[in-house]
């Protein structure tokens, strides 16, 4: 009997890896890398889920809300949004490196987290996949 190794999902992280750069860019002044939302629904065309997962403490802060966020990463064409709206001081469990994130969305969507694939240009992205078992692309800014 053949293994199943298809790729379930892709997890990808927003700022600076696609769009902005090392900063955050709130929602409205945010700007996609050409080619994403192209590439985002060649990978849904092969059945595969695209989710965004991102640390975002400016809405802790108070200075824009998950909503906003969730609306605009949606218009790029993912399938969910999942978000960590937490301060690093608040020591949650979604924040990466944390994995609560990527957990609910193996239980959203029945996904073996071992069938997808994490990308990221921070050491954050890398351990929340590492810890799950997620296979795991780190992307540099040039």
């Amino acid at each position: 009997m053949k293994k199943n190794n298809k790729i379930q999902a892709v997890f990808l992280d927003r700022d600076g890896t696609i769009g902005g750069d090392d900063t955050i860019h709130y929602p409205g002044e945010f700007r996609l890398f050409p080619g994403v939302k192209e590439n985002i629904s060649k990978l849904q065309e092969k059945g595969i889920k695209v989710f965004a997962f991102t640390n975002q403490p400016g809405i802790a802060k108070g200075l824009t809300t998950k909503t906003a966020f969730i609306h605009e990463l949606l218009s790029f064409g993912f399938d969910q949004v999942y978000i960590c709206p937490h301060a690093p001081e608040a020591e949650c469990k979604c924040r990466k490196p944390n994995t609560e994130m990527l957990q609910q969305a193996a239980e959203d969507y029945k996904l073996s987290l071992a069938r997808t694939v994490v990308i990221g240009d921070r050491w954050s992205d890398m351990v929340a996949a590492s810890k799950v078992g997620a296979m795991k692309i780190l992307v540099k800014m040039k």
